[in-house]
């Protein structure tokens, strides 16, 4: 009985989504994560599974087409930046590396580090997307 219960939630956070756009990725970590660990592992399946697919769909949404193509066709900066740490999606970018605010959406800035173009939240620091 328990297990529905978890499931059914789960498939209703499923289904609220896209009205929290913003933490959809979450949302939909958390649920999928949910569902999968009740059926594997019952209750306490379900409940490790949401937390693990609300971390996992946090650190994988990627930002927007619009928000690449800005970054993609942005100007190189005259003077390269290089730092000794690999530059990793989902880790912090070095402080001491400036990042430039995109237009139109205030939730990311860039940065070209170490010759690759970095999507970041500015707000964590953190890389949110390698353009390649």
């Amino acid at each position: 009985m328990k297990t529905k219960i978890i499931v059914l939630s789960a498939a209703a956070l499923g289904i609220l989504a896209p009205a929290a756009s913003a933490q959809q990725g979450t949302v939909n970590g958390a649920a999928g994560g949910a569902v999968t660990g009740a059926i594997v592992g019952g209750p306490v399946g379900a409940a490790v599974g949401g937390v693990v697919g609300a971390i996992a769909g946090t650190a994988i949404d990627p930002p927007p087409p619009r928000v690449v193509s800005y970054v993609e066709q942005a100007p190189l900066p005259a003077d390269p930046v290089v730092v000794q740490e690999k530059v990793v999606v989902g880790k912090p970018i070095p402080s001491t590396v400036v990042l430039t605010p995109v237009p139109e959406a205030p939730e990311y800035a860039y940065a070209v580090v170490n010759q690759q173009r970095v999507i970041v939240d500015p707000g964590t620091r953190t890389v949110v997307q390698i353009v390649r």
